[in-house]
Protein backbone atom coordinates (compact mmCIF):
# COMPACT_ATOMS: atom_id res chain seq x y z
CA UNK A 1 0.00 0.00 0.00
CA UNK A 2 1.38 3.38 -1.01
CA UNK A 3 0.64 6.20 1.42
CA UNK A 4 -0.39 9.71 0.42
CA UNK A 5 0.97 12.08 3.05
CA UNK A 6 0.24 15.62 4.17
CA UNK A 7 2.67 17.89 2.31
CA UNK A 8 3.05 20.07 5.42
CA UNK A 9 3.97 17.11 7.61
CA UNK A 10 6.85 15.81 5.52
CA UNK A 11 10.32 16.16 7.02
CA UNK A 12 11.17 19.23 4.92
CA UNK A 13 9.87 21.58 2.22
CA UNK A 14 11.68 19.52 -0.41
CA UNK A 15 11.28 16.08 1.11
CA UNK A 16 11.56 13.12 -1.26
CA UNK A 17 7.84 12.91 -2.19
CA UNK A 18 7.94 16.53 -3.38
CA UNK A 19 11.42 16.40 -4.92
CA UNK A 20 10.54 13.34 -6.99
CA UNK A 21 7.20 14.88 -7.93
CA UNK A 22 9.09 17.88 -9.35
CA UNK A 23 11.51 15.64 -11.24
CA UNK A 24 8.65 13.63 -12.72
CA UNK A 25 6.76 16.78 -13.72
CA UNK A 26 9.89 18.15 -15.40
CA UNK A 27 10.27 14.96 -17.46
CA UNK A 28 6.63 15.09 -18.58
CA UNK A 29 6.84 18.81 -19.38
CA UNK A 30 9.73 18.12 -21.76
CA UNK A 31 7.31 16.45 -24.20
CA UNK A 32 4.95 18.09 -26.68
CA UNK A 33 1.21 18.46 -26.20
CA UNK A 34 0.47 15.83 -28.87
CA UNK A 35 2.29 13.12 -26.85
CA UNK A 36 -0.16 11.26 -24.53
CA UNK A 37 2.61 10.91 -21.93
CA UNK A 38 3.24 14.66 -21.72
CA UNK A 39 2.25 17.02 -18.90
CA UNK A 40 0.23 19.21 -21.25
CA UNK A 41 -1.66 16.24 -22.69
CA UNK A 42 -2.65 15.13 -19.18
CA UNK A 43 -3.81 18.66 -18.42
CA UNK A 44 -5.84 18.63 -21.64
CA UNK A 45 -7.63 15.49 -20.45
CA UNK A 46 -9.17 17.68 -17.76
CA UNK A 47 -9.86 20.47 -20.24
CA UNK A 48 -8.05 22.55 -22.84
CA UNK A 49 -8.32 26.21 -23.87
CA UNK A 50 -5.69 26.30 -26.56
CA UNK A 51 -5.85 30.06 -27.16
CA UNK A 52 -5.15 30.73 -23.47
CA UNK A 53 -2.36 28.15 -23.36
CA UNK A 54 -0.70 29.79 -26.38
CA UNK A 55 -1.21 33.27 -24.92
CA UNK A 56 0.58 32.19 -21.72
CA UNK A 57 3.29 30.52 -23.85
CA UNK A 58 2.62 27.15 -22.25
CA UNK A 59 2.19 25.90 -25.79
CA UNK A 60 3.33 27.55 -29.00
CA UNK A 61 1.25 28.35 -32.06
CA UNK A 62 3.31 25.82 -33.99
CA UNK A 63 2.69 22.97 -31.55
CA UNK A 64 0.47 20.25 -32.99
CA UNK A 65 -2.76 19.29 -31.28
CA UNK A 66 -3.28 15.64 -30.28
CA UNK A 67 -4.48 13.49 -33.16
CA UNK A 68 -8.20 12.97 -33.77
CA UNK A 69 -8.33 9.55 -32.08
CA UNK A 70 -6.60 10.72 -28.91
CA UNK A 71 -8.71 13.86 -28.83
CA UNK A 72 -12.01 11.98 -28.97
CA UNK A 73 -10.81 9.33 -26.50
CA UNK A 74 -9.14 11.44 -23.84
CA UNK A 75 -9.48 15.21 -24.07
CA UNK A 76 -12.06 17.49 -22.38
CA UNK A 77 -13.21 14.72 -20.10
CA UNK A 78 -13.38 16.08 -16.53
CA UNK A 79 -16.67 15.56 -14.71
CA UNK A 80 -18.16 18.60 -13.00
CA UNK A 81 -21.64 19.33 -11.62
CA UNK A 82 -22.15 15.57 -11.58
CA UNK A 83 -22.34 12.52 -9.32
CA UNK A 84 -19.32 11.31 -11.33
CA UNK A 85 -17.16 14.21 -10.08
CA UNK A 86 -15.44 12.21 -7.32
CA UNK A 87 -14.85 8.85 -9.06
CA UNK A 88 -13.66 10.44 -12.31
CA UNK A 89 -11.09 12.58 -10.51
CA UNK A 90 -9.92 9.61 -8.43
CA UNK A 91 -9.12 7.73 -11.62
CA UNK A 92 -7.45 10.83 -13.08
CA UNK A 93 -5.17 11.10 -10.05
CA UNK A 94 -4.28 7.41 -10.24
CA UNK A 95 -3.38 7.68 -13.92
CA UNK A 96 -1.19 10.75 -13.41
CA UNK A 97 0.44 9.12 -10.39
CA UNK A 98 1.16 6.02 -12.47
CA UNK A 99 2.70 8.15 -15.20
CA UNK A 100 4.90 9.97 -12.68
CA UNK A 101 6.04 6.71 -11.07
CA UNK A 102 7.15 5.56 -14.50
CA UNK A 103 9.23 8.73 -14.89
CA UNK A 104 10.65 8.33 -11.39
CA UNK A 105 11.65 4.75 -12.23
CA UNK A 106 13.45 5.93 -15.37
CA UNK A 107 15.30 8.48 -13.21
CA UNK A 108 16.36 5.79 -10.74
CA UNK A 109 14.06 7.02 -7.96
CA UNK A 110 11.80 5.25 -5.42
CA UNK A 111 9.03 4.47 -7.87
CA UNK A 112 7.48 1.48 -6.07
CA UNK A 113 6.34 3.37 -2.96
CA UNK A 114 6.12 6.95 -4.25
CA UNK A 115 2.71 8.62 -3.98
CA UNK A 116 1.35 12.11 -4.48
CA UNK A 117 1.14 14.19 -1.30
CA UNK A 118 -2.05 16.09 -0.40
CA UNK A 119 -2.58 19.67 0.75
CA UNK A 120 -4.86 19.91 3.79
CA UNK A 121 -5.57 23.66 3.71
CA UNK A 122 -7.94 23.30 6.69
CA UNK A 123 -5.08 21.97 8.82
CA UNK A 124 -3.44 24.06 11.52
CA UNK A 125 -0.86 26.45 9.96
CA UNK A 126 -1.43 24.91 6.52
CA UNK A 127 -3.53 27.71 5.00
CA UNK A 128 -0.73 28.79 2.68
CA UNK A 129 0.71 27.52 -0.59
CA UNK A 130 3.28 24.78 0.14
CA UNK A 131 6.82 26.25 -0.02
CA UNK A 132 8.11 24.18 -2.95
CA UNK A 133 5.36 25.63 -5.17
CA UNK A 134 6.04 29.30 -4.47
CA UNK A 135 9.66 29.59 -5.57
CA UNK A 136 11.06 29.50 -9.09
CA UNK A 137 14.20 27.73 -7.80
CA UNK A 138 15.02 24.13 -7.08
CA UNK A 139 16.35 23.49 -3.53
CA UNK A 140 19.93 24.04 -4.80
CA UNK A 141 19.00 27.59 -5.83
CA UNK A 142 18.94 26.93 -9.56
CA UNK A 143 15.83 28.15 -11.42
CA UNK A 144 13.22 26.42 -13.57
CA UNK A 145 11.38 24.69 -10.73
CA UNK A 146 8.56 22.90 -12.60
CA UNK A 147 6.20 23.19 -9.60
CA UNK A 148 6.20 26.99 -9.87
CA UNK A 149 3.86 28.76 -12.28
CA UNK A 150 3.55 32.49 -12.84
CA UNK A 151 -0.22 32.53 -13.32
CA UNK A 152 -1.23 32.22 -9.66
CA UNK A 153 -2.84 35.46 -8.53
CA UNK A 154 -5.33 34.44 -5.84
CA UNK A 155 -5.36 35.13 -2.11
CA UNK A 156 -3.88 31.67 -1.49
CA UNK A 157 -1.17 31.86 -4.13
CA UNK A 158 1.90 33.00 -2.22
CA UNK A 159 3.75 32.90 1.06
CA UNK A 160 1.19 34.85 3.11
CA UNK A 161 -1.28 32.64 5.02
CA UNK A 162 -4.92 33.20 4.19
CA UNK A 163 -7.80 32.33 6.51
CA UNK A 164 -9.38 29.65 4.32
CA UNK A 165 -12.29 29.21 6.72
CA UNK A 166 -13.31 32.84 6.13
CA UNK A 167 -14.46 31.90 2.63
CA UNK A 168 -15.04 28.14 2.60
CA UNK A 169 -16.01 25.31 4.91
CA UNK A 170 -16.46 21.58 5.35
CA UNK A 171 -20.25 21.67 5.76
CA UNK A 172 -20.63 19.10 2.99
CA UNK A 173 -19.10 16.52 5.33
CA UNK A 174 -22.31 16.73 7.39
CA UNK A 175 -24.60 15.60 4.55
CA UNK A 176 -25.20 11.84 4.89
CA UNK A 177 -26.49 11.43 1.33
CA UNK A 178 -24.09 11.07 -1.59
CA UNK A 179 -26.79 12.13 -4.05
CA UNK A 180 -29.48 14.60 -3.02
CA UNK A 181 -32.88 15.15 -4.65
CA UNK A 182 -31.74 18.32 -6.46
CA UNK A 183 -34.54 20.38 -7.93
CA UNK A 184 -33.85 23.23 -5.51
CA UNK A 185 -33.00 20.93 -2.60
CA UNK A 186 -29.69 19.37 -1.63
CA UNK A 187 -27.34 18.13 -4.33
CA UNK A 188 -25.89 15.76 -1.74
CA UNK A 189 -22.26 15.31 -0.78
CA UNK A 190 -21.21 13.97 -4.18
CA UNK A 191 -23.65 15.55 -6.66
CA UNK A 192 -26.93 14.94 -8.42
CA UNK A 193 -27.51 12.14 -10.90
CA UNK A 194 -26.25 13.00 -14.39
CA UNK A 195 -24.88 11.48 -17.54
CA UNK A 196 -21.42 12.34 -18.82
CA UNK A 197 -21.04 15.89 -17.53
CA UNK A 198 -18.05 17.90 -18.70
CA UNK A 199 -19.95 20.98 -17.54
CA UNK A 200 -23.32 20.72 -15.87
CA UNK A 201 -26.01 22.52 -13.92
CA UNK A 202 -25.27 22.25 -10.17
CA UNK A 203 -22.37 21.10 -8.05
CA UNK A 204 -22.44 18.56 -5.24
CA UNK A 205 -21.59 19.76 -1.76
CA UNK A 206 -17.91 18.85 -1.71
CA UNK A 207 -17.43 20.21 -5.23
CA UNK A 208 -18.86 23.58 -4.20
CA UNK A 209 -16.91 23.77 -0.95
CA UNK A 210 -14.01 23.47 -0.69
CA UNK A 211 -13.17 22.30 -4.23
CA UNK A 212 -14.33 25.29 -6.27
CA UNK A 213 -13.23 27.78 -3.64
CA UNK A 214 -9.62 26.55 -3.40
CA UNK A 215 -9.31 26.60 -7.19
CA UNK A 216 -10.17 30.30 -7.30
CA UNK A 217 -8.32 31.23 -4.10
CA UNK A 218 -5.13 29.85 -5.67
CA UNK A 219 -5.60 30.88 -9.30
CA UNK A 220 -7.39 34.20 -8.92
CA UNK A 221 -7.25 36.69 -11.76
CA UNK A 222 -4.63 39.24 -12.70
CA UNK A 223 -5.49 42.50 -10.90
CA UNK A 224 -4.88 44.74 -13.94
CA UNK A 225 -4.05 42.84 -17.14
CA UNK A 226 -6.74 41.84 -19.64
CA UNK A 227 -6.82 40.00 -22.94
CA UNK A 228 -5.45 42.27 -25.68
CA UNK A 229 -7.52 43.93 -28.44
CA UNK A 230 -8.17 41.67 -31.39
CA UNK A 231 -8.49 38.47 -29.37
CA UNK A 232 -11.91 36.79 -28.93
CA UNK A 233 -11.70 37.55 -25.19
CA UNK A 234 -10.56 41.16 -25.64
CA UNK A 235 -11.01 43.18 -22.46
CA UNK A 236 -11.73 40.19 -20.24
CA UNK A 237 -9.55 39.76 -17.11
CA UNK A 238 -6.72 37.24 -17.33
CA UNK A 239 -7.49 34.12 -15.25
CA UNK A 240 -4.96 32.25 -13.16
CA UNK A 241 -4.43 28.69 -14.33
CA UNK A 242 -6.24 27.16 -11.34
CA UNK A 243 -9.28 29.44 -11.76
CA UNK A 244 -10.56 27.87 -14.97
CA UNK A 245 -11.29 24.15 -15.63
CA UNK A 246 -9.72 24.48 -19.07
CA UNK A 247 -6.31 25.37 -17.64
CA UNK A 248 -6.39 24.22 -14.00
CA UNK A 249 -4.59 20.90 -14.47
CA UNK A 250 -1.55 22.68 -15.93
CA UNK A 251 -0.70 23.83 -12.41
CA UNK A 252 1.10 21.13 -10.37
CA UNK A 253 -0.70 22.24 -7.19
CA UNK A 254 -3.93 21.01 -8.84
CA UNK A 255 -3.08 17.41 -8.03
CA UNK A 256 -2.28 18.01 -4.35
CA UNK A 257 -5.57 19.89 -4.05
CA UNK A 258 -7.47 17.02 -5.67
CA UNK A 259 -5.72 14.47 -3.48
CA UNK A 260 -7.22 16.33 -0.55
CA UNK A 261 -10.68 16.29 -2.14
CA UNK A 262 -10.21 12.56 -2.70
CA UNK A 263 -9.13 12.19 0.94
CA UNK A 264 -12.26 14.05 2.08
CA UNK A 265 -14.38 11.58 0.08
CA UNK A 266 -12.73 8.70 1.95
CA UNK A 267 -13.18 10.63 5.21
CA UNK A 268 -16.88 11.14 4.44
CA UNK A 269 -17.22 7.39 3.97
CA UNK A 270 -15.29 6.29 7.05
CA UNK A 271 -14.47 9.09 9.55
CA UNK A 272 -15.21 9.29 12.38
CA UNK A 273 -16.12 5.77 13.34
CA UNK A 274 -19.62 5.43 14.73
CA UNK A 275 -21.07 8.64 13.33
CA UNK A 276 -24.90 8.79 13.42
CA UNK A 277 -26.65 6.96 10.63
CA UNK A 278 -30.37 6.57 10.14
CA UNK A 279 -30.31 4.71 6.84
CA UNK A 280 -28.16 1.94 5.32
CA UNK A 281 -27.26 4.36 2.52
CA UNK A 282 -25.96 7.11 4.84
CA UNK A 283 -22.27 7.88 4.24
CA UNK A 284 -22.29 5.30 1.43
CA UNK A 285 -21.50 5.64 -2.27
CA UNK A 286 -24.31 5.11 -4.80
CA UNK A 287 -25.36 1.59 -5.65
CA UNK A 288 -27.33 2.44 -8.80
CA UNK A 289 -26.05 0.62 -11.89
CA UNK A 290 -25.83 3.89 -13.81
CA UNK A 291 -23.32 5.25 -11.29
CA UNK A 292 -21.40 2.00 -10.82
CA UNK A 293 -20.92 1.38 -14.54
CA UNK A 294 -20.43 5.01 -15.53
CA UNK A 295 -21.77 6.91 -18.53
CA UNK A 296 -20.37 4.40 -21.03
CA UNK A 297 -23.05 1.95 -19.85
CA UNK A 298 -25.73 4.23 -21.33
CA UNK A 299 -23.93 4.89 -24.60
CA UNK A 300 -22.00 8.01 -23.58
CA UNK A 301 -18.23 8.55 -23.34
CA UNK A 302 -16.19 6.19 -21.21
CA UNK A 303 -13.67 7.31 -18.59
CA UNK A 304 -10.26 6.63 -20.16
CA UNK A 305 -6.64 7.56 -19.44
CA UNK A 306 -3.38 6.86 -21.30
CA UNK A 307 -0.86 4.52 -19.70
CA UNK A 308 2.92 5.18 -19.81
CA UNK A 309 3.15 2.82 -22.82
CA UNK A 310 0.35 4.85 -24.51
CA UNK A 311 -2.21 2.08 -24.24
CA UNK A 312 -5.65 2.97 -22.90
CA UNK A 313 -6.88 2.38 -19.36
CA UNK A 314 -10.68 2.58 -19.08
CA UNK A 315 -12.36 2.56 -15.66
CA UNK A 316 -15.73 2.85 -13.97
CA UNK A 317 -16.90 4.42 -10.70
CA UNK A 318 -17.40 0.92 -9.31
CA UNK A 319 -13.65 0.34 -9.57
CA UNK A 320 -12.97 3.59 -7.71
CA UNK A 321 -15.00 2.86 -4.55
CA UNK A 322 -12.39 1.23 -2.29
CA UNK A 323 -8.88 2.57 -1.79
CA UNK A 324 -7.52 -0.79 -0.63
CA UNK A 325 -8.15 -2.28 -4.05
CA UNK A 326 -6.43 0.67 -5.69
CA UNK A 327 -3.19 0.24 -3.76
CA UNK A 328 -3.03 3.42 -1.70
CA UNK A 329 -4.19 4.98 1.56
CA UNK A 330 -4.05 8.30 3.40
CA UNK A 331 -1.96 8.94 6.49
CA UNK A 332 -4.89 10.74 8.18
CA UNK A 333 -8.62 11.04 7.49
CA UNK A 334 -9.29 13.93 9.88
CA UNK A 335 -10.99 16.54 7.62
CA UNK A 336 -9.29 19.54 9.23
CA UNK A 337 -7.88 20.95 12.44
CA UNK A 338 -11.39 21.53 13.81
CA UNK A 339 -13.83 18.67 13.34
CA UNK A 340 -17.45 19.73 13.67
CA UNK A 341 -19.83 17.20 15.23
CA UNK A 342 -22.54 15.77 12.99
CA UNK A 343 -25.74 17.80 13.50
CA UNK A 344 -28.51 15.24 13.92
CA UNK A 345 -32.22 15.93 13.73
CA UNK A 346 -32.38 15.32 17.49
CA UNK A 347 -29.84 18.11 18.03
CA UNK A 348 -31.85 20.49 15.85
CA UNK A 349 -35.02 19.63 17.70
CA UNK A 350 -33.37 20.40 21.01
CA UNK A 351 -32.18 23.76 19.67
CA UNK A 352 -35.68 24.56 18.39
CA UNK A 353 -37.38 23.37 21.57
CA UNK A 354 -39.29 20.59 19.81
CA UNK A 355 -40.27 17.61 22.00
CA UNK A 356 -38.98 14.33 20.61
CA UNK A 357 -42.37 12.72 20.92
CA UNK A 358 -43.70 15.16 18.30
CA UNK A 359 -41.58 13.63 15.53
CA UNK A 360 -42.09 10.25 13.94
CA UNK A 361 -39.46 10.69 11.26
CA UNK A 362 -39.34 7.98 8.62
CA UNK A 363 -35.61 7.63 9.20
CA UNK A 364 -35.70 8.10 12.96
CA UNK A 365 -34.03 10.98 14.76
CA UNK A 366 -30.64 10.49 13.14
CA UNK A 367 -30.92 11.60 9.53
CA UNK A 368 -34.45 11.10 8.17
CA UNK A 369 -35.13 10.83 4.46
CA UNK A 370 -36.16 14.25 3.17
CA UNK A 371 -36.49 14.03 -0.60
CA UNK A 372 -39.38 16.37 -1.40
CA UNK A 373 -38.82 20.02 -2.33
CA UNK A 374 -41.04 23.08 -2.54
CA UNK A 375 -40.36 26.66 -3.65
CA UNK A 376 -40.66 29.05 -0.72
CA UNK A 377 -39.40 32.34 -2.14
CA UNK A 378 -38.03 33.82 -5.35
CA UNK A 379 -36.69 37.13 -6.64
CA UNK A 380 -38.71 39.21 -9.07
CA UNK A 381 -35.73 39.48 -11.41
CA UNK A 382 -32.07 38.64 -11.74
CA UNK A 383 -29.10 40.70 -10.60
CA UNK A 384 -25.72 41.65 -12.05
CA UNK A 385 -22.71 41.52 -9.75
CA UNK A 386 -20.08 44.19 -10.33
CA UNK A 387 -17.75 46.30 -8.21
CA UNK A 388 -16.50 45.83 -4.67
CA UNK A 389 -19.35 47.04 -2.49
CA UNK A 390 -22.37 45.30 -1.03
CA UNK A 391 -25.00 44.40 -3.65
CA UNK A 392 -28.53 43.90 -2.37
CA UNK A 393 -31.55 42.07 -3.67
CA UNK A 394 -34.53 40.30 -2.11
CA UNK A 395 -36.86 37.35 -2.55
CA UNK A 396 -40.63 37.48 -2.35
CA UNK A 397 -41.85 34.89 0.17
CA UNK A 398 -44.88 32.72 -0.61
CA UNK A 399 -46.95 32.92 2.61
CA UNK A 400 -48.29 29.36 2.67
CA UNK A 401 -44.91 27.78 1.93
CA UNK A 402 -43.28 29.96 4.57
CA UNK A 403 -45.93 28.87 7.05
CA UNK A 404 -45.14 25.23 6.33
CA UNK A 405 -41.47 25.84 7.08
CA UNK A 406 -42.35 27.64 10.31
CA UNK A 407 -44.73 24.88 11.34
CA UNK A 408 -42.01 22.26 10.83
CA UNK A 409 -39.73 24.30 13.14
CA UNK A 410 -42.37 24.94 15.77
CA UNK A 411 -42.55 23.36 19.20
CA UNK A 412 -46.34 23.24 18.71
CA UNK A 413 -46.28 20.95 15.71
CA UNK A 414 -49.15 19.44 13.78
CA UNK A 415 -47.40 17.06 11.34
CA UNK A 416 -44.99 14.58 13.01
CA UNK A 417 -42.11 15.00 10.57
CA UNK A 418 -38.55 16.20 11.02
CA UNK A 419 -37.83 19.94 10.70
CA UNK A 420 -37.37 21.13 7.13
CA UNK A 421 -33.98 21.76 5.58
CA UNK A 422 -33.81 25.04 3.63
CA UNK A 423 -31.66 25.96 0.62
CA UNK A 424 -30.82 29.20 -1.14
CA UNK A 425 -30.41 28.78 -4.90
CA UNK A 426 -28.57 31.17 -7.21
CA UNK A 427 -29.99 30.00 -10.52
CA UNK A 428 -28.47 30.25 -14.00
CA UNK A 429 -25.36 32.14 -12.95
CA UNK A 430 -23.44 33.20 -16.05
CA UNK A 431 -20.25 35.14 -16.64
CA UNK A 432 -17.05 35.54 -18.61
CA UNK A 433 -14.58 35.27 -15.73
CA UNK A 434 -14.20 32.37 -13.28
CA UNK A 435 -11.93 34.10 -10.75
CA UNK A 436 -14.82 35.59 -8.76
CA UNK A 437 -15.70 34.87 -5.12
CA UNK A 438 -18.50 36.46 -3.12
CA UNK A 439 -20.21 35.91 0.21
CA UNK A 440 -23.99 35.63 0.43
CA UNK A 441 -26.09 36.89 3.34
CA UNK A 442 -29.76 36.06 3.88
CA UNK A 443 -31.91 38.27 6.10
CA UNK A 444 -29.25 40.95 6.63
CA UNK A 445 -31.21 44.08 7.65
CA UNK A 446 -31.07 47.12 5.37
CA UNK A 447 -28.05 49.25 6.24
CA UNK A 448 -26.46 46.61 8.47
CA UNK A 449 -22.77 45.82 7.99
CA UNK A 450 -22.06 42.20 7.00
CA UNK A 451 -18.91 41.95 9.12
CA UNK A 452 -20.86 42.34 12.35
CA UNK A 453 -23.77 40.09 11.37
CA UNK A 454 -22.37 36.63 10.69
CA UNK A 455 -25.69 35.21 11.88
CA UNK A 456 -26.98 35.94 8.38
CA UNK A 457 -23.98 34.56 6.45
CA UNK A 458 -25.13 31.74 4.19
CA UNK A 459 -21.66 31.05 2.81
CA UNK A 460 -19.44 31.88 -0.15
CA UNK A 461 -19.61 31.05 -3.84
CA UNK A 462 -16.65 30.63 -6.21
CA UNK A 463 -17.47 30.80 -9.93
CA UNK A 464 -15.02 28.08 -11.02
CA UNK A 465 -16.39 26.77 -14.33
CA UNK A 466 -18.89 29.58 -14.96
CA UNK A 467 -17.38 30.81 -18.24
CA UNK A 468 -17.42 27.29 -19.68
CA UNK A 469 -21.05 26.80 -18.61
CA UNK A 470 -21.95 30.19 -20.10
CA UNK A 471 -20.78 29.24 -23.59
CA UNK A 472 -23.87 29.31 -25.85
CA UNK A 473 -22.28 26.61 -28.01
CA UNK A 474 -21.93 24.27 -25.03
CA UNK A 475 -24.13 21.37 -23.98
CA UNK A 476 -26.33 23.54 -21.79
CA UNK A 477 -26.66 26.40 -24.31
CA UNK A 478 -24.97 28.91 -22.06
CA UNK A 479 -27.48 28.59 -19.21
CA UNK A 480 -24.72 28.76 -16.62
CA UNK A 481 -24.50 27.04 -13.24
CA UNK A 482 -26.90 26.91 -10.30
CA UNK A 483 -25.16 27.38 -6.95
CA UNK A 484 -26.90 26.43 -3.73
CA UNK A 485 -26.20 27.16 -0.11
CA UNK A 486 -27.90 25.42 2.79
CA UNK A 487 -29.44 28.09 5.02
CA UNK A 488 -31.12 25.75 7.50
CA UNK A 489 -29.18 27.20 10.46
CA UNK A 490 -30.02 30.78 9.42
CA UNK A 491 -33.71 29.99 9.10
CA UNK A 492 -33.69 28.18 12.47
CA UNK A 493 -32.22 31.28 14.15
CA UNK A 494 -34.56 33.66 12.34
CA UNK A 495 -37.51 31.51 13.38
CA UNK A 496 -36.42 31.54 17.03
CA UNK A 497 -35.86 35.32 16.89
CA UNK A 498 -39.20 36.00 15.19
CA UNK A 499 -37.57 37.28 11.99
CA UNK A 500 -38.87 34.72 9.50
CA UNK A 501 -42.49 35.90 9.29
CA UNK A 502 -41.89 38.41 6.48
CA UNK A 503 -43.18 39.13 2.99
CA UNK A 504 -39.67 39.62 1.57
CA UNK A 505 -36.25 38.40 2.66
CA UNK A 506 -33.18 40.47 1.78
CA UNK A 507 -30.28 38.70 0.06
CA UNK A 508 -26.92 40.50 -0.02
CA UNK A 509 -23.70 39.82 -1.91
CA UNK A 510 -20.22 40.84 -0.72
CA UNK A 511 -17.35 40.21 -3.19
CA UNK A 512 -13.96 39.12 -1.90
CA UNK A 513 -12.33 41.36 -4.51
CA UNK A 514 -13.56 43.86 -7.07
CA UNK A 515 -15.68 42.26 -9.80
CA UNK A 516 -14.84 44.03 -13.09
CA UNK A 517 -17.54 45.03 -15.55
CA UNK A 518 -15.96 42.81 -18.19
CA UNK A 519 -16.62 39.73 -16.02
CA UNK A 520 -20.33 40.17 -16.87
CA UNK A 521 -21.53 38.16 -13.86
CA UNK A 522 -25.30 37.68 -13.78
CA UNK A 523 -27.63 35.68 -11.54
CA UNK A 524 -30.78 34.65 -13.38
CA UNK A 525 -32.93 34.20 -10.27
CA UNK A 526 -32.54 33.90 -6.51
CA UNK A 527 -34.78 31.32 -4.88
CA UNK A 528 -35.33 29.52 -1.59
CA UNK A 529 -36.58 25.94 -1.32
CA UNK A 530 -37.66 23.79 1.56
CA UNK A 531 -36.69 20.10 1.62
CA UNK A 532 -38.96 17.86 3.64
CA UNK A 533 -40.28 14.34 4.22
Amino acid sequence: MRKRQNVFELESDWADPILWYARGVKAMKARKLEDPTSWNFYAAIHGIWRALWDFYQITGSGDADPNASDTSTYLDQCQHQSWYFLPWHRGYLLALENMLRHEIELLGGPSNNWALPYWSYFGSNQDVLPPAFRTSDWPDGIGNNPLFVVQRWGQLSGSTPFDVSSQTNLNAMQDPEFTGPGGGGSAGFGGVETGFSWSGDESGGIESDPHNMIHVLVGGGHPTLVFPPGSPQAGRPLPGLMSNPLSAALDPIFYLHHCNIDRLWESWNKFPAGKPSASPTDWQNPTETKWLDGPASTGEREFAMPNPDKTKWAYTPAQMRELAGLGYEYDDLTPGSEVEPIVTVAARMERLGIPRRSVAATGGLGMPTQNKVELVAASDSGISLVGSGIMRSSVRVEPNARARVSQSLSANRIVPTAPDRVFLNLENVTGLHDAVIFQVYVGLPEGAEPSGNKKYLAGSVALFGVSQASDPAGKHSGNGITYKLEITDIVDKMHLDGEFDVARLPVSFVPLENIPNAADIKIGRISIYRQFE
